[in-house]
């Protein structure tokens, strides 16, 4: 796996039910994603679970919608979503030592039904890019909440 992902590592100010219960929110993906093209949530379900099926508005040009499935989930440690072709992002939550969150963030192309394709339109640099992007979202909303 390791040649056919990209992650990037984060401490979150929050401690890991707090930043799990955002992550597994589809509404809240538009708040913290780094890419830009994640518009909305289309799915009324508030928490996630392994097998659940989601659908985000995005928008990469022109708007369109993305179809997702939970397929890696442990309560406050794991959640991980694929769509159709089959790359993954996964959050990988450890707790810190100050009481906060260590939060491992992977675009991971390996269970990609055509990895070739994924590497020719570059999407492994540029999803390395909204990782890091993403993460300094969720440290950034955490950050400013004073309701933890």
């Amino acid at each position: 796996m390791a040649d056919k992902s990209v992650s990037a590592t984060r401490t979150v100010p929050a401690p890991p039910d707090k930043v799990f219960a955002l992550l597994r929110d589809p509404s809240m993906h538009s708040v913290i994603d780094g890419s830009g093209h994640v518009m909305g949530s289309r799915t009324k379900v508030k928490e996630l679970s392994l097998g659940d099926k989601f659908t985000t508005s995005n928008r990469i040009v022109v708007p369109y919608l993305i179809a997702n499935t939970v397929v890696e989930f442990e309560q406050d440690r794991l959640i991980a979503w694929a769509h159709l072709g089959g790359w993954r992002w996964r959050y990988e939550l450890e707790p810190s030592d100050d009481g906060g969150t260590v939060v491992t963030e992977s675009f991971d192309w390996s269970t990609s039904k055509s990895t070739q394709y994924v590497e020719l339109m570059g999407w492994p640099r540029r999803n390395e890019a909204n990782v890091n992007a993403t993460l300094d979202r969720l440290v950034a909303y955490f950050e400013h909440r004073a309701d933890l």
